[in-house]
């Protein structure tokens, strides 16, 4: 779709534009948090004020379109929105002034049974270049909404803080991660790197340092095999990554002699919070373990169904991931998920409902599941995604983050303690989400002791 904007010049009063809009979930929150909603019954309402957004950008968009310029506007709320709505939205250029190269538009919205829900002058400054505008269809409104680590970090928040060895925390995002989750009271920094170049860091970016301990070392690989040595001797009771790479903390930590090996297999999961899924998303292996086997695959499901329970799953839908949903002997990941799948049945994965092969599509998508006539009580809902490979999940991961706005925490499963491993792109945001994680698995897992 091709929109061609309208100049100054060529707008005369009585030019007329209509446009219908569906009102989506998405547009309920949107208008709710700008001019308040209330429940009605079953549904949500808004009142029709809170469209504004809807108003101006039809304006802006369309009529008089790209290169336009709001001035101001006397739109008045005459009834409410519900989701599913069918608006109506007729303007209508009623002035146009010359010196100050205004016009003003009058806007009024219908919905599909006729009611006038809105109406009011908009000023608008069109534009004075010929622009176009190209749609594939119209554009919708959206909202990101973020809710699963807000909820997680608020759990972690009533628990005591985490002895924390963070290892080579020498750049501003790994400093000021650690230094903001101890003042939520989620660990007990240990900083463990050069001293010199954490306090020019902390100097530089202006951060306080407090009473953090800090253990002087002179590089990153001392850093790690420091970092490894407290969380053995019990004065540390996680690891958390700082701006090293990943191979060199996790060589340390997965030492046979002197690392954090407990006979079980060390998997990496992320806890995903992607906007248009509505429920935490864990995917696993994305960065330990390269081409898993069969017998890596159980551990690595099992540590995630257990990360899952410390999460607030109890039962968690686990998705077996290949490029197709059949067993297909030239596949060897769909020979692996149907093994899995079996093995749950027998008990040897417990506390989760597996299936697969499972394509990602009818993995999360419900639609995509019935399209293709998959039955499943996983199909479309899954908590958990077990991808075949470490170059499938980490592009996986990294494509919902960077692509559909997801906010991801990282931790490492099946050692003696838990490791927080983000990337060294990842904010501070990424890295409190991580801890928060972090906190609530040491303490399940201090708990489970206590109980046994």
């Amino acid at each position: 779709m091709v929109q061609e904007n309208i100049l100054f010049d060529d707008i005369r009063p009585g030019m007329r534009y209509q446009r219908v809009h569906t009102v989506k979930a998405n547009d309920i929150t949107l208008f709710g948090m700008i001019a308040g909603s209330r429940g009605e019954g079953d549904t949500l309402s808004v009142p029709a004020l809170g469209a504004f957004p809807l108003f101006s950008s039809t304006t802006t968009n369309f009529f008089p379109g790209n290169g336009s310029i709001l001035a101001g506007h006397e739109l008045k709320s005459l009834g409410w929105i519900h989701d599913g709505d069918a608006l109506t939205i007729n303007l209508e250029v009623t002035e146009k002034h010359e010196v100050s190269k205004q016009v003003v538009v009058q806007v009024s919205c219908h919905n599909q049974l006729g009611d006038m829900i809105a109406s009011g002058p908009i000023t608008v400054v069109p534009p004075t270049v010929k622009r176009l505008n190209r749609f594939d269809e119209p554009p919708q409104l959206t909202l990101r909404q973020h809710h699963v680590f807000a909820h997680l970090r608020a759990e972690a928040a009533g628990l005591p803080p985490v002895p924390t060895a963070v290892v080579h925390p020498c750049d501003r995002e790994s400093l000021l991660g650690a230094l903001e989750a101890a003042r939520e009271g989620l660990i007990e920094p240990i900083l463990i790197g050069p001293e010199a170049k954490i306090r020019a860091v902390a100097a530089k970016e202006g951060f306080d340092l407090g009473n953090a301990r800090i253990v002087d070392v002179p590089h990153s690989h001392a850093a790690a095999a420091k970092g490894v040595e407290l969380c053995r001797n019990g004065e540390a009771g996680a690891l958390m990554k700082g701006s090293l790479h990943t191979d060199e903390m996790m060589g340390a930590a997965m030492s046979s002699a002197t690392g954090l090996r407990c006979g079980k297999r060390v998997s990496h999961v992320f806890v995903m919070d992607v906007p248009a899924y509505g429920r935490p998303l864990l995917v696993t292996d994305a960065a330990i373990n390269i081409a898993p086997d069969l017998a890596a695959k159980v551990d690595i499901t099992q540590n995630a169904i257990n990360l899952a329970h410390t999460l607030g799953i109890p039962e968690p839908k686990v998705a077996i991931l290949s490029a197709v949903e059949t067993v297909y002997e030239k596949m060897p990941s769909t020979l692996d998920a149907a093994l899995l799948c079996k093995m749950a049945d027998r008990g040897q994965i417990t506390g989760g409902i597996l299936d697969g092969p499972l394509a990602f599509d009818n993995a999360i998508s419900m639609q995509a599941a019935k399209a293709k006539k998959i039955v499943s009580p996983v199909a479309g809902q899954a908590d958990i995604l077990v991808v075949p490979d470490i170059e499938s999940g980490n592009m996986l991961a990294k494509q919902m983050s960077y692509f559909a706005g997801a906010d991801s925490a990282g931790i490492v499963l099946g050692a003696r303690v838990p490791i927080i491993l983000t990337s060294r792109a990842d904010d501070a945001k990424a890295r409190l989400a991580s801890c928060a994680v972090m906190v609530l698995v040491a303490h399940a897992a201090a708990l489970a002791k206590e109980v046994q």
